[in-house]
């Protein structure tokens, strides 16, 4: 579909428009022809909304002249390369038959009502009869024809050629009969006669003469020139070309035998009364070009108007009122140069002869109805208006010069295959399809893959996996985190609305629950589960700081932030001249733990070494805990030793504050006597075991049950005074001096004089 700026609407419904790309270009056509298989026919792929009205409508290089029969049953055309004669059936909208030439044709007359007699004017100066049954009579005139024209009432066929002569057959008698001779006056000279016309009415013969810019009318029964149409040179021509010929190449008469429209070789078109002189009307094609085609366009109720003319030369059709010929009715512009147009008398449907392989046939609702053997039309244009306009580049793909080098059809640029746009081309949706696969054979496999691994992907979506959150890209401990502390938010409000008494108290503890927000249903924390920018690195030194316990479980290897390692460097730099005074200061103290634990008190960094030991602090709390145990026994004066039962335990063991709970527990002794009684007795008696270190004297007291205490053996005089001994030959504490104050012992309060800040920029004195 063609757009109009008129609105009127112009249907491509064979062949192709010059603003769409539904057809392959003609030397891709001849290339597939000349690969194909003996005759075998192409099939070709037609895209959404183009149709292909007659099947097969074309010719293997170009087309000359189209016309139909009389009847409206059968379309004839001529063209080549083999030059041939080709009949369309309308009826059933397919080809005929085609008839082969020795030469290709100029031009031919249909004498029948249908296609079964014709005359053909050849450009090797023969003139060949056709019949039904095929060739049937050949013969030559002296000269190269221009045109032919039959006069149906004297059987006489006229023939122009090159110069000034007017070649009759006589198709009754079967020969040739005297020429017309034209006469040249002052005009000028005449170089040929380039078309003939013969008026349906009157039968007055106009001759278009080439050269000196005139039109001869002649009388067929006196053979007699009885007038002469002189064109207004000084209007038609400029001044820049006035020294150039001026040529009349195209006559068509109009059906009510008084008006003539006259196409010249400047582009004009010029409508005439035979009653004057002077054109009354005057439409230039605009391009400077010879005219091909002029006819008037009338008859029937429903055609767009009385007097429509058509003008067409090899670029541009147009078609405007006689009345208003500035403004266009419709305009078509052909793919191709045009040879040849004809409208189908009666109808909208035109037809048009062209330099392409593919011969188009127009249709316009508003100029008229679709003929009876395409009656369809009317109800797929009316469908077809309904829709949205096609644009101009629809078919068309856009490409890059890169990506024309790539298809190997960069040979194509500056051609009109290959529209320039911007920074590229505009290339024909079939010729870009073609090329790509001649460039890539395998794309369809490509493409088949593809599709198999996308269905296999779908059908993997539906098998049974586990829950995962939508949308959770990164983070997915976060998420996962997130997730957990939401579950057992909603247990705490499950267990909490249970012990409610009233269901409000319930409702409002559940909606205050299930309406709290979270980080993964917040719009404003989309991107932390979903770019990859916000992953939290659990292998940082930030993660670390603030996330100790994670960490002390991993065994993965924590760095340091880059103002730690600064800091660590200054520190080194730092140590190297305050060595000496650390050195001289531990020498004057008596305090050997704090001279040599000095670097001791930030060795132990849990941000830096997760897991380790703090020995100092275990140091330290072990002699807290033995000042403690020693301030609470000198007190009370207590001694912590193993009591066992007293063999001779009496009632006064019960009565005795002093006794312990094992003495307490002592039966009281057997009546009966015997030495074998009383031990039994002793053996079976309960006691009371306790087992205490020893951490403030050099021996322990021990109570044989007789109330006498005995030393220890001399191994335990050389005990390591603050050493805790317990178990198999186990210790623990750390050795010390004796006159080591308790102050001291527990450890620096202090600071060290002489040293670096802890700001670690200013180093100043610090006394006290």
């Amino acid at each position: 579909m063609t757009a109009d700026t008129t609105n009127v609407r112009v249907y491509t419904v064979n062949g192709a428009a010059a603003g769409s790309s539904s057809s392959l270009p003609d030397w891709l056509v001849r290339k597939r022809a000349a690969t194909g298989k003996g005759k075998k026919r192409i099939v070709k792929e037609h895209l959404e909304g183009t149709i292909e009205l007659i099947q097969g409508f074309e010719f293997p290089e170009a087309s000359n002249r189209v016309k139909t029969t009389r009847d409206g049953h059968h379309v004839i055309a001529t063209g080549t390369y083999k030059p041939q004669m080709r009949v369309w059936d309308l009826d059933q909208l397919s080809l005929k038959f085609e008839r082969h030439s020795d030469a290709e044709n100029v031009d031919f007359v249909i004498l029948s009502d249908d296609w079964t007699k014709t005359v053909h004017l050849q450009n090797d100066r023969t003139i060949e009869l056709h019949t039904q049954g095929g060739f049937h009579y050949r013969t030559r005139i002296p000269r190269f024809g221009r045109s032919m024209a039959y006069h149906f009432p004297s059987c006489d066929t006229y023939i122009s050629a090159s110069g000034n002569e007017i070649y009759r057959l006589n198709l009754d008698q079967g020969r040739f009969l005297n020429p017309l001779v034209l006469e040249e006056g002052d005009d000028g000279d005449i170089l040929g006669v380039n078309v003939i016309d013969i008026n349906p009415v009157h039968h007055l013969l106009a001759f278009g003469v080439d050269g000196n810019g005139t039109a001869q009318f002649w009388d067929p029964r006196s053979r007699t020139c009885v007038g002469t149409l002189r064109l207004p040179r000084e209007r038609l021509m400029s001044v820049s070309s006035a020294s150039y010929n001026l040529s009349v190449t195209a006559i068509a008469s109009r059906a009510d035998g008084l008006s003539y429209a006259v196409g010249t070789s400047t582009g004009h078109t010029l409508l005439y009364d035979i009653r004057a002189a002077k054109p009354f009307a005057t439409k230039d094609q605009g391009y400077g070009l010879p005219v091909k085609n002029v006819t008037w366009i009338e008859g029937g109720s429903r055609m767009a108007g009385d007097g429509m003319v058509l003008s067409a030369d090899k670029k541009v059709v147009k078609i405007w009122d006689r009345n208003d010929p500035a403004s266009n009715f419709a305009s078509i512009t052909p793919a191709t140069d045009l040879n040849d147009i004809h409208h189908v008398p009666g109808s909208g449907v035109l037809m048009s002869a062209n330099e392409g392989i593919q011969m188009c046939t127009y249709f316009i609702p508003q100029l008229g109805p679709a003929p009876r053997w395409a009656s369809f039309l009317e109800n797929i244009t009316e469908e077809m208006e309904d829709q949205t306009t096609r644009s101009v580049y629809e078919d068309y793909k856009f490409v890059e010069r890169n990506e024309l080098k790539t298809l190997g059809l960069d040979h194509l640029i500056g051609t009109p295959a290959l529209k320039p746009y911007m920074h590229g081309y505009f290339l024909s949706l079939k010729l870009y399809d073609t090329a790509r696969i001649i460039a890539n054979p395998f794309a369809y496999e490509e493409h088949r893959e593809k599709l198999v691994r996308d269905k296999l992907e779908k059908e993997a979506e539906t098998r049974i996996r586990a829950k995962k959150e939508p949308g959770v890209k990164v983070n997915k401990a976060l998420a996962e985190k997130v997730l957990r502390e939401e579950e057992k938010a909603k247990l705490r409000a499950e267990k909490k609305s249970k012990h409610k008494a009233s269901a409000a108290d319930s409702m409002e503890v559940d909606s205050g629950s299930s309406a709290r927000p979270n980080i993964l249903s917040d719009p404003r924390f989309a991107k932390v589960f979903e770019d990859p920018a916000f992953a939290i690195d659990e292998t940082s030194r930030e993660y670390a700081l603030l996330n100790p316990s994670s960490v002390a479980q991993s065994s993965i290897p924590r760095g340091k932030t880059a103002v730690e390692e600064e800091e660590e460097e200054s520190d080194k730099q730092s140590s190297d001249g305050l060595g000496s005074d650390d050195e001289s200061e531990g020498e004057a103290s008596d305090v050997s733990s704090d001279s040599s634990a000095e670097g001791e008190l930030t060795s132990f960094d849990p941000r830096s070494k997760p897991g380790q030991r703090n020995f100092r602090a275990e140091e330290a709390y072990a002699r807290e805990k033995a000042e403690n145990r020693n301030a609470w026994t000198s007190k009370k004066k207590i001694n912590m030793v193993p009591i066992r039962p007293q063999s001779g335990g009496s009632s006064q063991n019960f009565d005795d504050k002093a006794a312990t709970f094992g003495q307490r527990r002592a039966p009281p002794p057997a009546k009966r006597s015997g030495t074998a009684r009383k031990s039994r007795v002793d053996e079976d008696a309960p006691m009371e075991i306790s087992w205490v270190p020893s951490s403030s004297s050099t021996h322990d007291t021990r109570d044989d049950g007789d109330g006498k205490s005995g030393g220890r053996s001399g191994k335990d005089k050389t005990r390591r005074k603050g050493v805790e001994t317990f178990g198999a030959g186990l210790e623990r504490g750390i050795e010390e001096n004796a006159d080591v104050a308790d102050s001291e012992r527990q450890g620096r309060t202090q600071r060290r004089k002489g040293i670096r800040s802890g700001s670690k920029n200013v180093f100043r004195r610090m006394d006290g």
